[in-house]
């Protein structure tokens, strides 16, 4: 499909919510087990006893709420698309979700003992994206872990007919090494980088975590 730059939508976040409202059975199969199967084992491994946990861009709920549900965590899943959240809430029946803007929703500081970003940032402004990491920190339990993937190199703009729906889908990514800057600037400590290769493209995956004894933020 091609893509275009800018001049963007006028409301980006409505169509990134059509859109996945359109492709939610064409993105991700309610049989999916093997997607980001590795990173969430990491995850699992690295969390306490009956973790809470916050999946902002939680999709259908498949892989990463299910998961993490399975294991004995509290998840709680954020997604913009309606269709996409009813999928969850039948998919994932033990966690709990909100069809909300993720980031607009407010949640308790120094709540989850990790967040989860996955493909979920890139399809927001990058002010939005810069303030959600600082608010994300704040969510964050000491020695809480964030696990998200961004851009690996800038570039904002449009697909249409994506995944070959009806619908065109959105993004916006800074680079890499801006998105380090973020993570830095928000209080978190980044513990493992690297870049996720994707056909022509690539993502950065990031591993980070807010210092232990870190107090209010």
């Amino acid at each position: 499909m091609e893509r275009h730059d800018p001049p963007l939508p006028s409301d980006p976040k409505n169509v990134v919510r059509h859109g996945y409202n359109a492709v939610s059975m064409l993105y991700r199969r309610s049989d999916d087990v093997h997607v980001y199967a590795d990173w969430i084992a990491v995850l699992e491994s690295r969390l306490p006893r009956s973790a809470t946990v916050l999946d902002l861009g939680c999709g259908c709920g498949v892989p990463v709420a299910r998961a993490l549900d399975r294991a004995g965590h509290a998840v709680t899943g954020v997604d913009i698309s309606d269709v996409q959240i009813d999928r969850a809430r039948s998919l994932v029946p033990g966690a709990y979700f909100i069809r909300a803007d993720a980031a607009h929703v407010a949640f308790p500081d120094r709540g989850f003992d990790a967040v989860v970003c996955l493909y979920s940032l890139i399809h927001m402004p990058l002010r939005d994206q810069r303030r959600l990491l600082v608010r994300i920190a704040r969510w964050l339990r000491p020695g809480g872990r964030l696990l998200a993937t961004v851009g690996h190199r800038a570039w904002t703009g449009t697909e249409d007919g994506w995944l070959g729906g009806p619908a065109p889908m959105w993004w916006s990514h800074a680079d890499s090494g801006t998105y380090a800057d973020w993570v830095a600037e928000a209080g978190l400590t980044v513990t493992d980088r690297r870049i996720v290769p994707e056909g022509e493209s690539a993502h950065a995956l990031f591993w980070a975590r807010r210092p232990l004894g870190d107090g209010a933020m």
